[in-house]
Protein backbone atom coordinates (compact mmCIF):
# COMPACT_ATOMS: atom_id res chain seq x y z
CA UNK A 1 0.00 0.00 0.00
CA UNK A 2 2.62 2.15 0.99
CA UNK A 3 4.37 1.60 -2.23
CA UNK A 4 1.63 2.23 -4.07
CA UNK A 5 1.20 5.94 -2.21
CA UNK A 6 4.76 6.42 -3.70
CA UNK A 7 4.09 5.66 -7.29
CA UNK A 8 1.33 7.48 -6.93
CA UNK A 9 2.81 10.57 -5.42
CA UNK A 10 5.63 10.07 -8.37
CA UNK A 11 3.23 10.38 -10.83
CA UNK A 12 1.88 13.55 -9.52
CA UNK A 13 4.73 15.42 -9.70
CA UNK A 14 5.47 13.87 -12.95
CA UNK A 15 2.19 15.54 -14.49
CA UNK A 16 2.94 19.17 -12.50
CA UNK A 17 7.07 19.06 -13.95
CA UNK A 18 5.47 17.82 -17.24
CA UNK A 19 1.73 19.95 -17.56
CA UNK A 20 2.75 21.89 -20.00
CA UNK A 21 2.76 20.51 -23.93
CA UNK A 22 5.51 23.56 -25.05
CA UNK A 23 8.98 24.59 -23.39
CA UNK A 24 8.03 28.18 -24.81
CA UNK A 25 4.71 28.14 -23.73
CA UNK A 26 6.10 26.96 -19.62
CA UNK A 27 8.48 30.01 -20.45
CA UNK A 28 5.80 32.48 -21.03
CA UNK A 29 3.81 31.11 -18.34
CA UNK A 30 6.49 32.03 -16.36
CA UNK A 31 7.86 35.51 -17.67
CA UNK A 32 4.01 36.38 -17.00
CA UNK A 33 3.86 35.07 -13.08
CA UNK A 34 6.80 37.34 -12.53
CA UNK A 35 4.09 40.10 -12.69
CA UNK A 36 2.66 41.76 -9.46
CA UNK A 37 -0.51 40.45 -8.44
CA UNK A 38 -0.27 37.69 -11.69
CA UNK A 39 -0.91 33.97 -10.38
CA UNK A 40 0.17 31.00 -13.19
CA UNK A 41 -3.63 30.62 -13.61
CA UNK A 42 -3.97 34.13 -14.63
CA UNK A 43 -0.78 34.33 -16.78
CA UNK A 44 -1.38 30.93 -18.79
CA UNK A 45 -5.17 32.70 -19.65
CA UNK A 46 -2.44 35.88 -20.86
CA UNK A 47 -0.50 33.60 -22.96
CA UNK A 48 -3.30 31.83 -24.42
CA UNK A 49 -4.93 34.79 -25.44
CA UNK A 50 -2.13 36.03 -26.79
CA UNK A 51 -1.26 32.92 -29.06
CA UNK A 52 -4.79 33.43 -30.13
CA UNK A 53 -4.44 36.95 -31.70
CA UNK A 54 -2.74 37.79 -35.52
CA UNK A 55 0.74 38.19 -35.76
CA UNK A 56 1.05 41.33 -36.11
CA UNK A 57 -0.82 42.45 -33.06
CA UNK A 58 1.93 40.51 -30.84
CA UNK A 59 4.28 42.21 -32.76
CA UNK A 60 2.88 45.65 -31.87
CA UNK A 61 2.40 44.33 -28.18
CA UNK A 62 5.89 43.09 -27.57
CA UNK A 63 7.01 46.27 -30.00
CA UNK A 64 5.48 48.79 -27.36
CA UNK A 65 6.76 47.04 -24.53
CA UNK A 66 10.03 47.51 -25.26
CA UNK A 67 9.77 50.56 -26.77
CA UNK A 68 8.70 51.40 -23.30
CA UNK A 69 11.82 49.49 -21.53
CA UNK A 70 14.55 51.65 -23.74
CA UNK A 71 12.62 54.81 -24.84
CA UNK A 72 10.99 56.18 -21.69
CA UNK A 73 12.50 58.86 -19.11
CA UNK A 74 12.17 60.14 -16.06
CA UNK A 75 11.45 64.18 -15.73
CA UNK A 76 14.56 65.82 -14.44
CA UNK A 77 12.88 68.09 -12.37
CA UNK A 78 9.76 66.04 -10.61
CA UNK A 79 11.06 62.48 -11.46
CA UNK A 80 7.87 61.72 -13.12
CA UNK A 81 7.73 59.24 -16.49
CA UNK A 82 8.04 60.91 -19.76
CA UNK A 83 9.19 60.42 -23.35
CA UNK A 84 11.40 63.52 -22.67
CA UNK A 85 13.95 64.87 -20.20
CA UNK A 86 11.02 67.42 -18.99
CA UNK A 87 7.58 65.59 -18.75
CA UNK A 88 4.36 67.30 -20.07
CA UNK A 89 3.12 68.92 -16.55
CA UNK A 90 6.56 70.72 -15.73
CA UNK A 91 6.70 71.89 -19.45
CA UNK A 92 3.52 73.35 -19.40
CA UNK A 93 3.63 77.30 -18.55
CA UNK A 94 0.41 77.34 -17.28
CA UNK A 95 0.45 75.48 -14.47
CA UNK A 96 1.12 77.19 -10.86
CA UNK A 97 5.12 76.65 -10.77
CA UNK A 98 4.41 78.38 -6.78
CA UNK A 99 2.95 74.69 -5.25
CA UNK A 100 4.40 71.67 -5.63
CA UNK A 101 2.73 68.26 -4.54
CA UNK A 102 4.94 65.62 -3.44
CA UNK A 103 3.83 62.55 -4.14
CA UNK A 104 5.12 58.51 -4.07
CA UNK A 105 5.17 57.44 -7.84
CA UNK A 106 3.15 57.75 -11.19
CA UNK A 107 0.05 55.89 -10.02
CA UNK A 108 -0.93 59.09 -7.62
CA UNK A 109 -0.14 61.61 -9.83
CA UNK A 110 -2.62 60.55 -12.23
CA UNK A 111 -5.11 59.84 -9.31
CA UNK A 112 -5.08 63.50 -8.13
CA UNK A 113 -4.75 65.23 -12.39
CA UNK A 114 -8.19 63.21 -12.50
CA UNK A 115 -9.56 64.84 -9.90
CA UNK A 116 -9.15 68.34 -11.86
CA UNK A 117 -8.50 70.04 -8.73
CA UNK A 118 -5.06 70.93 -9.20
CA UNK A 119 -3.19 72.88 -11.33
CA UNK A 120 0.23 73.25 -9.34
CA UNK A 121 3.16 70.73 -10.07
CA UNK A 122 4.21 67.52 -8.68
CA UNK A 123 7.64 65.78 -7.29
CA UNK A 124 7.25 61.91 -6.91
CA UNK A 125 9.47 61.06 -3.92
CA UNK A 126 9.67 56.99 -5.24
CA UNK A 127 8.10 55.68 -2.03
CA UNK A 128 8.00 56.56 1.25
CA UNK A 129 10.41 55.94 4.15
CA UNK A 130 10.07 52.42 5.58
CA UNK A 131 12.61 50.87 7.77
CA UNK A 132 10.95 47.35 8.17
CA UNK A 133 11.40 47.35 4.29
CA UNK A 134 14.98 49.06 4.48
CA UNK A 135 13.89 52.37 2.80
CA UNK A 136 15.28 55.49 4.24
CA UNK A 137 15.50 59.22 2.74
CA UNK A 138 18.79 58.24 0.43
CA UNK A 139 16.79 55.90 -1.45
CA UNK A 140 14.24 58.76 -2.12
CA UNK A 141 13.87 61.92 -4.43
CA UNK A 142 14.31 64.00 -1.18
CA UNK A 143 17.23 65.94 -2.28
CA UNK A 144 16.51 66.93 -5.60
CA UNK A 145 13.10 68.66 -3.86
CA UNK A 146 14.88 69.94 -0.80
CA UNK A 147 16.74 71.62 -4.43
CA UNK A 148 13.68 72.72 -5.64
CA UNK A 149 12.60 74.66 -3.05
CA UNK A 150 15.91 76.46 -2.61
CA UNK A 151 15.42 78.31 -5.11
CA UNK A 152 13.30 80.53 -3.79
CA UNK A 153 10.20 79.47 -6.37
CA UNK A 154 7.66 77.43 -4.18
CA UNK A 155 5.19 78.75 -1.88
CA UNK A 156 3.62 75.89 -1.22
CA UNK A 157 4.30 71.86 -0.88
CA UNK A 158 1.26 69.70 -0.44
CA UNK A 159 2.10 66.86 1.28
CA UNK A 160 0.10 63.73 -0.76
CA UNK A 161 1.22 60.68 0.21
CA UNK A 162 -0.43 57.69 1.90
CA UNK A 163 -2.04 57.99 5.22
CA UNK A 164 0.12 55.46 7.17
CA UNK A 165 2.86 55.43 9.50
CA UNK A 166 4.81 55.20 6.84
CA UNK A 167 3.25 57.82 4.97
CA UNK A 168 3.25 59.92 8.12
CA UNK A 169 6.68 59.65 9.24
CA UNK A 170 8.30 60.90 5.71
CA UNK A 171 5.93 63.81 5.90
CA UNK A 172 6.82 64.56 9.15
CA UNK A 173 10.71 63.71 8.24
CA UNK A 174 10.36 66.42 4.89
CA UNK A 175 8.86 68.98 7.48
CA UNK A 176 11.74 69.02 9.64
CA UNK A 177 13.99 69.30 6.60
CA UNK A 178 11.91 71.96 5.43
CA UNK A 179 10.57 74.55 8.24
CA UNK A 180 13.28 76.51 8.44
CA UNK A 181 12.60 77.77 4.32
CA UNK A 182 10.23 79.98 3.31
CA UNK A 183 7.31 77.62 2.31
CA UNK A 184 4.13 76.73 3.67
CA UNK A 185 3.75 72.74 4.15
CA UNK A 186 0.54 71.65 3.77
CA UNK A 187 -1.37 67.89 3.47
CA UNK A 188 -4.47 67.01 2.22
CA UNK A 189 -7.80 67.30 3.97
CA UNK A 190 -8.17 63.63 6.07
CA UNK A 191 -10.97 62.97 3.73
CA UNK A 192 -9.37 59.88 2.41
CA UNK A 193 -9.56 57.55 5.62
CA UNK A 194 -6.24 56.14 7.31
CA UNK A 195 -4.20 53.25 5.52
CA UNK A 196 -6.33 54.28 2.20
CA UNK A 197 -3.50 54.84 -0.60
CA UNK A 198 -4.44 57.70 -3.19
CA UNK A 199 -5.39 55.54 -6.01
CA UNK A 200 -7.87 53.79 -4.83
CA UNK A 201 -9.61 56.93 -3.39
CA UNK A 202 -12.16 57.88 -5.15
CA UNK A 203 -12.46 61.10 -7.66
CA UNK A 204 -14.73 63.39 -5.84
CA UNK A 205 -13.31 62.73 -2.19
CA UNK A 206 -9.62 63.07 -3.31
CA UNK A 207 -10.74 66.36 -5.32
CA UNK A 208 -12.34 67.80 -2.00
CA UNK A 209 -8.98 66.48 0.17
CA UNK A 210 -6.64 68.70 -2.32
CA UNK A 211 -8.96 71.67 -2.59
CA UNK A 212 -9.61 71.67 1.52
CA UNK A 213 -5.91 70.68 1.88
CA UNK A 214 -4.35 71.87 5.36
CA UNK A 215 -1.12 73.55 6.96
CA UNK A 216 1.18 70.92 8.45
CA UNK A 217 2.14 71.25 11.75
CA UNK A 218 4.81 68.60 12.45
CA UNK A 219 2.18 65.74 13.46
CA UNK A 220 0.42 67.52 15.97
CA UNK A 221 -2.70 68.03 14.50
Amino acid sequence: MRGQESTFAQRNISITVNSYSSKLLEEAVNEFARLPGIGRKTALRLVLHILRQKPEDVTRFAGSLTRLRNEIHYCKQCHNISESEICNICADSRRDRGVICVVEDIRDVLAVENTSQYRGLYHLLGGVISPMEGIGPADLNIESLLDRVAQNETRELVMALRTTMEGDTTVFYLYKKLKDHDVAITTIARGIAIGDELEYADEITLGRSIVNRVPYDGGRH
